[in-house]
């Protein structure tokens, strides 16, 4: 046991302080590289691993998330009303987001990944039978809290149909789609990913069906869901310890 402990490096930060720099790219920079494709990636697999997923949400990352998304939303809170009717109002807005509501709708994610699931599977191919799985998890996840906090909170939307506009639904499903694929994939993957999220989140604006507070915090739904899915051994190389007078974060990186 002394070897491995031996080559733990421990750093130990004020709470208040900002992350260092390999953390920041692990939790919000750069992706940390695919993750490795599994044994097994049939049904009963991936159901077992959806449970898993659904068992490791609480985390520290994810309360960064939660964190990131809540103050992002609070920001944004007084803009809303403004930003919907010069959406709303704008002539270019129409033709240009009309298909988002469509796009960005859950069966059509979960169709989507269902497709590249099955695709995998009859060609016997595991690495993208594993992307499909990760996809169609993330979007369950994201679909799952997001309907949760939607009839915790209440809030009525824009246009009056419903108490159900926080947070958006279509902006957590697209960003964990996109983020599910920038874990496969990369900044390569992760552009064009997010930029389709990005329009999607853009065209429920338009149709003033949620205010931009609603798409911002669900599109950190959304993140929190595809890296919960993606992310190595579930778990952040972080913990908050007790010290004399207060807390302390301790960031252990493991040697190679």
């Amino acid at each position: 046991m002394a070897a491995p402990l031996a080559a733990q490096e421990s750093v130990v930060a004020d709470a208040t302080a900002p992350m260092s720099d390999e953390l920041a790219d692990q939790v919000i920079g750069k992706p940390a590289g695919p993750p490795p494709t599994p044994q097994h990636t049939g049904i009963v697999a991936t159901l077992k691993d959806l449970v898993t997923d659904v068992k490791h949400l609480p985390s520290l990352e994810n309360l960064f998330w939660v964190g990131v998304g809540a103050g992002s939303a609070a920001a944004a809170h007084p803009a809303d009303s403004h930003v919907n009717r010069s959406l709303v109002d704008a002539a270019w807005a129409h033709p240009t987001f009309v298909a988002g509501a469509y796009l960005g709708q859950s069966y059509t994610l979960l169709g989507t990944a269902a497709v590249i699931y099955t695709v995998g599977r009859s060609t016997d191919n595991a690495r993208v039978s594993h992307i499909g799985s990760d996809l169609l998890q993330s979007v369950a996840i994201a679909e799952g809290m997001t309907q949760g906090l939607k009839y915790s909170v209440r809030r009525e939307r824009p246009d009056g149909s419903g108490a159900n506009s926080f947070p958006s639904g279509h902006a957590a499903d697209t960003f964990a789609f996109a983020t599910a694929i920038e874990r496969h994939f990369g900044w390569k993957g992760a552009v064009p990913a997010y930029a389709f999220a990005s329009y999607v989140a853009a065209s429920r604006l338009h149709d003033n069906v949620h205010y931009l507070s609603d798409v911002v915090f669900g599109s950190a739904v959304g993140i929190i869901a595809g890296r919960t899915v993606t992310r190595p051994g579930h778990e952040l190389p972080i913990a908050v310890a007790a010290v004399p007078g207060g807390a302390a974060i301790l960031y252990v990186r493991r040697g190679e």
